[in-house]
């Protein structure tokens, strides 16, 4: 039976990973990362610290490898294989994943929505950097600048190794994405919005959306945070939780938006792509005002289909480009 490339490259990034993590005593997240850096890096950079007959093996498996015969496609997902399967080894909240077709569908409506063909794209939890790179390997023809942030040092690390093998440029920051930021306004925002309380209430309290009780929900103030990193103008594509218009803080966030931002349209992701219904989540895209940016004639609300219905997902597509060309 012919494998297929995507798993072709798995293999070898899990057997040199598997052989680093042994030889090291890390996690198989670690080791990932180390085998992430070698195969860029086109060396054995722990070489002090492995047996010989390891670096005899890590020598064989690298040299099987030729990047250039794989799509960035295929190098993503290979690499999001391998942290699927670290991740299920080290149960953390905040190492989880965004699934593959929710990527697809935000790279869609970022194209669709996002017409100029050179800008910058920022994800202000970028952890592993499978969303924004899923986004990025679908604007054919467009130049895209990444920008990143996370306050996991392992996820930016992986990040940084996924962009490199990826070959995308994407700037990286490791810190708390809701203190001040340093970096150039994003046209553009995708984010899968880590949801739950903000520990930090002397920070929290600089935010509108801070809350006038107890810890302030972060979820809420990463929407602020990305718009105040925002242009005029530019579009935010967030994943957020079905309830997220339903809370006791929700109000707040309600005046919040009119003050700030146009919705544009609220995507509800199909119940079935969810193990409990109060995980459900959905897609939501603002605009941020500016000048001449105007609020679309109707906010576009869809509840999608289940995914693996292809009719119906294209009579849904059609609907999102019906509705595109009546508001834009």
């Amino acid at each position: 039976m012919k494998i297929s490339p995507v798993e072709d490259l798995f293999s070898v990034i899990n057997d040199t990973a598997t052989i680093l993590q042994e030889e090291l005593s890390i996690t198989f997240l670690e080791a990932l990362a180390e085998t992430g850096e070698n195969i860029f890096q086109e060396a054995i950079l722990q070489d002090e610290e492995i047996s010989e007959l390891s670096k005899k093996r890590l020598k064989k498996s690298y040299e099987s490898l030729k990047l250039d015969r794989f799509t960035v496609e295929e190098i993503r997902k290979s690499f999001q294989l391998a942290i699927l399967k670290g991740m299920k080894e080290s149960v953390q909240p905040n190492h989880q994943m965004t699934p593959d077709a929710v990527g697809m569908l935000v790279g869609y409506l970022v194209n669709k929505f996002v017409t100029k063909t050179s800008y910058r794209l920022f994800d202000p939890a970028i952890g592993t950097g499978n969303l924004l790179t899923t986004v990025i390997n679908q604007q054919a023809g467009k130049q895209i600048e990444g920008m990143g942030i996370d306050v996991d040092d392992l996820l930016i690390k992986l990040a940084f190794i996924n962009a490199n093998l990826q070959q995308h440029p994407i700037e990286l920051y490791n810190q708390d994405s809701l203190e001040p930021l340093f970096i150039e306004l994003a046209d553009a925002v995708v984010s899968d919005l880590p949801v739950g309380y903000y520990p930090n209430d002397v920070r929290a309290a600089e935010f509108q959306l801070k809350s006038d009780k107890g810890h302030s929900y972060a979820h809420h103030l990463f929407i602020e945070q990305s718009i105040k990193y925002t242009k005029d103008g530019g579009y935010l594509f967030f994943i957020i939780p079905n309830g997220l218009f339903e809370s006791e803080e929700a109000p707040k966030l309600h005046e919040f938006l009119k003050e700030h931002a146009y919705i544009q349209s609220i995507l509800q992701l199909p119940l079935t792509m969810f193990r409990h219904e109060n995980a459900a989540k959905s897609v939501l895209i603002l605009q941020k005002k500016g000048e001449e940016v105007k609020a679309p004639k109707q906010v576009l609300l869809v509840n999608l289909p289940s995914l693996s219905n292809g009719h119906q997902v294209e009579k849904t597509l059609k609907k999102i480009d019906q509705w595109i060309k009546e508001n834009k």
